[in-house]
């Protein structure tokens, strides 16, 4: 789910980024509509025993974590990047975070032994 998601909810931004949908910019409005369902989607694979949080943290008792920082700020990040006027900044903007995502794995990973 999360590896489409920003497409996917992409998609259903409105062509105009100033239109309001009930008084709401209409990019966080589906920010936040998409992020509340993917924690409604999440909560429900977990009662099915489909997804399990490794976290003492991360669970039912802590939803707003998972909306706020497991959806929201993808979906926010995601539609900045759909917006950006020339595909040199996307991919400039992806490359940077693929870069991050690449160097904190080889630093976390063999380096420090965290994960």
């Amino acid at each position: 789910m999360f590896a489409v998601s920003g497409i996917i909810w992409s998609k259903m931004l409105l062509p105009a980024k100033k239109t309001k949908i009930l008084g709401i910019p209409n990019r966080a409005f589906v920010a936040i509509g998409g992020a509340a369902f993917c924690v409604f989607i999440e909560y429900l694979l977990n009662s099915a025993g489909a997804l399990t949080w490794e976290y003492p943290w991360w669970n039912r008792g802590a939803p707003w974590l998972i909306f706020l920082f497991g959806y929201l700020t993808f979906f926010v990040i995601a539609f900045w990047v759909f917006d950006m006027k020339t595909i040199k900044n996307q991919f400039l903007t992806i490359g940077t975070i693929w870069t991050t995502v690449i160097v904190s794995l080889i630093v976390f990973i063999p380096v420090l032994h965290w994960i």
